[in-house]
């Protein structure tokens, strides 16, 4: 087992909802199971999985010790990575969690403890691909796998089914690509002031669609100061009309406490902006992740748009609990691990949910497993990669390999270079 930590340092600050970052630590794994070494890395994105008051650097440091202390418990041995992962995610991780909170007097929640299991988690699925000479998304059948889905879901009528049921036989070659405009970014390239980067890449977000051919836009609004987020989606709305973008998607950082704060903008867009509301494609997560202690009846939110499911859909029990509560759509993330992701679609599209893939602003080896999971369970539309806006030099490298990956172009993203076994680096 190999664990090491790569620090970059962002181009450009990033604003999760009251938090703005400015670095990250990025978590490299390489495990050896079943005779074969997998990879997986994982940006330790704090300020999105760990709101508090708390210091930044404090939690970062609590979140890199946590990822020792599971490297120091990993189990690499089981006879498939599903098999595997569901077992440690539901038995063992809780109770790491529990101690580590326990021996540093701590409430680290379990979003942070699942971007912490996910790099182990990749590299364990990322294993198995290059044991059995396959890539792995190829391996999530009978043919490979334990159990079937009935007993990861503890309901018969999943009985005989497995993930590859859920999973496109061949995934597109290209995938249109989301565009992060966050909460600090420069809309207009008049808004440039002396003081933003002058490195080549662009800053604003009208040069960011001139230079890639951008098509979707993801905005990122306060979810608490509902004027300012009302003129942002008009702001962003207006650019997108004069380049002729596609679809965009508001998202409010869980700080919404009423579907009415959701409701009110968007019925007041569809009468002041009717053209920007009708690009909307779904709005994501405005209501506060801990979603058992806020059962919000949503129902509302979802008759005017698509509603999905993101910081609250850490499993497949809460995306359950979300349907039932009017949630319409998951975002997964492969930061919450693999083995979380696949099962959360899996039950997902079982009940005629649509499906997103979002990204936790990942670099370098980390955008790989995140492009391939869009590619093969199918998301209402392409896949959001946003590394490029914040870090581009940290994929210089492997941008050699995979030169329509890294570099966005034409609106997509090409996963045409991903080939081989397990991932595909």
């Amino acid at each position: 087992m190999k664990l090491k930590f790569i620090p970059i340092k962002m181009r450009l600050p990033l604003k999760f909802g009251k938090e703005v970052i400015e670095s990250i630590q990025i978590a490299h794994v390489e495990l050896t199971a079943w005779g074969a070494t997998g990879v997986g890395e994982t940006p330790l994105s704090v300020g999105w999985a760990w709101p508090s008051t708390l210091s930044f650097k404090y939690r970062e440091e609590k979140m890199v010790a946590f990822c020792e202390k599971i490297a120091a418990e990993y189990p690499v041995c089981g006879h498939d990575p599903i098999d595997v992962g569901y077992a440690f995610l539901t038995e063992q991780l809780p109770l790491i969690l529990a101690e580590f909170n326990r021996e540093n007097q701590l409430c680290m929640p379990w979003l942070a403890a699942l971007i912490c299991a996910s790099a182990f988690d990749i590299a364990l699925h990322d294993a198995f691909g290059k044991y059995v000479n396959m890539p792995t998304f190829n391996t999530y059948s009978e043919r490979y796998m334990n159990k079937d889905l009935s007993l990861y879901f503890q309901d018969e009528t999943f009985s005989g089914r497995y993930p590859c049921e859920f999973l496109a036989k061949k995934p597109p070659v290209t995938l249109p690509v989301w565009h992060l405009v966050g909460g600090k970014d420069l809309l207009a390239e008049s808004e440039r002031t002396p003081g933003d980067p002058d490195d080549n890449y662009p800053v604003s977000l009208e040069k960011w669609i001139e230079r890639d051919g951008l098509k979707c836009l993801k905005i990122k609004l306060t979810g608490s100061d509902p004027q300012w987020d009302f003129q942002r989606l008009l702001s962003v709305g207006e650019i997108a009309r004069r380049y002729n973008c596609e679809a965009l998607s508001p998202d409010f950082n869980c700080l919404v406490k009423e579907p009415a704060y959701v409701n009110d903008i968007l019925d007041h867009l569809k009468v002041v902006a009717p053209e920007t509301y009708e690009k909307l494609l779904y709005v994501e997560q405005p209501f506060p992740y801990d979603l058992e202690n806020n059962r919000i009846n949503v129902h509302s939110c979802s008759e005017r748009k698509p509603l999905f499911m993101d910081e609250s859909a850490h499993d497949w029990k809460l995306v359950k609990l979300g349907y039932s509560l009017g949630w319409t759509g998951v975002a997964l993330k492969v930061c919450k691990t693999m083995t979380g992701a696949l099962l959360s679609a899996c039950w997902a599209k079982s009940r005629g949910m649509r499906l997103m893939v979002q990204d936790l602003t990942n670099p370098m080896l980390a955008i790989i497993p995140h492009v391939l999971l869009a590619g093969y369970v199918g998301t209402i539309k392409g896949v959001e990669c946003n590394a490029a806006q914040f870090y581009p030099q940290a994929s210089l490298e492997l941008e050699k390999k995979h030169p329509c990956l890294y570099e966005r172009r034409n609106g997509v993203v090409d996963l045409s270079t991903l080939t081989g076994n397990g991932f595909g680096y």
